[in-house]
């Protein structure tokens, strides 16, 4: 098996691109026999919107007809003079991940690079020397990690590959451990000093074998990939998710987090509401933001169930795949080992 993804041949990446269809497939279908629960961590019928860190800002979310669509590739948000979030155009891309960009006084972190590849003449790594200025680019190293090793997270990989001061570090297993360098994992922590501002990454599986978790010391966001997000996450391994969970709980807790932000968006404003998977228009989404308040009750909630159980709340619900789903998801990891 290879250890990198930049040498997919076009067979490689058709099967790859059959095996998601498949995934697709099974996923939606609902093929599991979990039980579930319902719960509202809220006493209100018809609550206000929750309050956000981006001041009302309305993310991109899509068109009625994606042929009519002229919304750039990219929606890119500058929250400060140093901290960037871009999301890919849901017209392109159903999944429309959110990508961050933070940058040190030596070194400019990337978390993840999205659902779009070289070779549909797109290059992320142009659309960075954009958003940041070219010489930038020239004078501070780019350090490209991804939240996990799901194909929606790092097709945009190929575009780093051979530029000069770029470190792009692949999401697989050999790859993450041999940077983070956890010799306990899923324990431990690694510091990631960008200069003047220090990234800890700690390993959060459950979602993904390979999940992380970043946390950014000078916003104080806790930025989680897929294993928490306003959306429907799905769950491969139940124990290591109520561990991670558990985890991420007792960093916040000790920690100051002003939002933990992750990599979609996927709920309605409604409470408990979600837009089917494949949606491209998404008009009332819930925010992108989500509090420790609501780290806090999912971690009751699971540490309470000891088996794999469909777990909706107001803000995102938590399904446990299936064998079947399982299966598959085996099968497409294998492209990035």
């Amino acid at each position: 098996m290879r250890s990198s993804i930049k040498d997919f041949t076009p067979t490689r990446q058709a099967l790859l691109t059959l095996v998601l269809l498949i995934v697709l497939v099974f996923i939606t279908s609902g093929c599991s026999a979990q039980s579930s629960i319902h719960l509202s961590d809220t006493e209100q019928t018809q609550p206000a919107k929750p309050i956000s860190i981006f001041n009302g800002h309305t993310w991109a979310h899509g068109a009625l007809d994606c042929n009519a669509d002229n919304q750039p590739a990219h929606e890119v948000y500058q929250y400060d003079p140093n901290s960037y979030i871009v999301r890919q155009n849901k017209c392109l891309t159903y999944e429309a991940p959110f990508i961050y960009i933070l940058v040190g006084e030596n070194k400019v972190l990337i978390l993840d690079t999205g659902a779009l590849n070289r070779d549909a003449d797109f290059s992320f790594y142009e659309e960075i020397q954009t958003i940041l200025g070219s010489d930038m680019i020239a004078n501070k190293e780019l350090i490209i990690v991804h939240s996990h090793g799901h194909s929606d997270h790092y097709q945009g990989d190929k575009s780093f590959e051979g530029e000069k001061n770029t470190h792009l570090v692949m999401p697989s297993s050999s790859a993450v451990q041999q940077f983070y360098q956890f010799d306990k994992w899923p324990q431990g922590q690694f510091t990631i000093a960008l200069g003047g501002r220090d990234i800890t990454v700690f390993p959060t599986p459950g979602h993904q074998e390979e999940a992380l978790t970043f946390y950014d010391d000078k916003n104080k966001w806790l930025l989680t990939g897929d294993t928490l997000y306003p959306g429907y996450i799905y769950v491969k391994n139940w124990d290591e998710y109520r561990s991670s969970i558990a985890r991420l709980t007792q960093f916040a807790e000790s920690h100051e987090v002003s939002a933990i932000l992750g990599a979609h968006i996927e709920m309605k404003a409604q409470l408990g509401e979600y837009y089917p998977i494949g949606s491209t228009y998404q008009p009332n989404e819930a925010n992108l933001d989500l509090t420790v308040k609501n780290l806090q009750q999912l971690n009751t909630i699971l540490q309470s169930l000891d088996e794999p159980t469909e777990v909706t709340m107001d803000h995102f619900i938590i399904k446990p795949m299936s064998g079947f789903q399982k299966a598959i998801s085996n099968a497409a990891r294998w492209f990035t080992q």
